[in-house]
C-alpha cells in the first residue's frame, strides 16, 4: 500500500468515526471468510458496516475525533462495526459474539463517550431507532382511537335502546 492509499483509507476511517453513531472494536482472530460475510450481511441489513483496517492508520484517523479515546482498544486483529443508528452496530456485534467465539468485542465509542464491554452491551439492549418511532407513534395513536371508540359507544347504545325499546313494543 503506497503513501496516497494510506491517506485515503485514514480519510474514509475518520468519515467513518465523525459520522458514526457508534463505533464497537472487536477482535475476529480465526473467524472464517463465511463467518465474516455472515457479519457483514447482517450489519448491511441493519444499516451499518464492518471495516478491518490497520491499527496505526485507524489510530491517524481518530486523531482528533469525538472518539479519539478507543485508540487504546486498536491492538491485535481488529475490527471496526459502526451505524449511524446508535444501537444497531452494537445490537449486530452482540447478537454475532453470542453465536462466534473467537469474535470478541473489546469495547466502543457513542459520540464522545467510551464504551467498554459492559458498555457496549447496554447500547445493545437498548430500543433501536425505528423501535421508538414505532412507540412513539403508538403513544400518539392511542388517544384518537380511544376517542373515536368513545364518540361512537354512544351512538351504538342509543341504537341498542331504541332496538329494544322497538321490539318491546312489537311484542305488547
Amino acid at each position: 500500500m503506497d503513501r496516497a492509499q494510506k491517506e485515503k483509507v485514514v480519510e474514509e476511517l475518520g468519515q467513518i468515526f465523525e459520522s458514526s453513531g457508534v463505533v464497537v472494536v472487536a477482535h475476529y482472530a480465526g473467524i472464517t471468510v463465511a463467518e465474516m460475510q455472515d457479519l457483514r450481511a447482517k450489519m448491511r441489513e441493519a444499516g451499518g458496516s464492518v471495516r478491518v483496517a490497520k491499527n496505526r492508520l485507524a489510530k491517524i484517523a481518530l486523531e482528533g475525533k469525538p472518539c479519539e479515546s478507543i485508540a487504546s482498544l486498536l491492538t491485535g486483529m481488529t475490527v471496526l462495526t459502526f451505524s449511524e443508528d446508535p444501537v444497531a452496530a452494537a445490537k449486530i456485534a452482540e447478537d454475532f459474539a453470542k453465536t462466534n467465539q473467537k469474535f470478541i468485542i473489546l469495547g466502543g465509542a457513542m459520540g464522545e463517550t467510551a464504551l467498554d464491554r459492559a458498555g457496549v452491551e447496554a447500547v445493545s439492549k437498548m430500543p433501536s431507532r425505528e423501535e421508538l418511532i414505532a412507540s412513539i407513534v403508538g403513544c400518539i395513536g392511542a388517544p384518537a382511537s380511544n376517542i373515536a371508540g368513545a364518540i361512537g359507544a354512544p351512538a351504538s347504545n342509543i341504537a341498542s335502546i331504541l332496538s329494544t325499546i322497538e321490539e318491546k313494543a312489537e311484542a305488547a
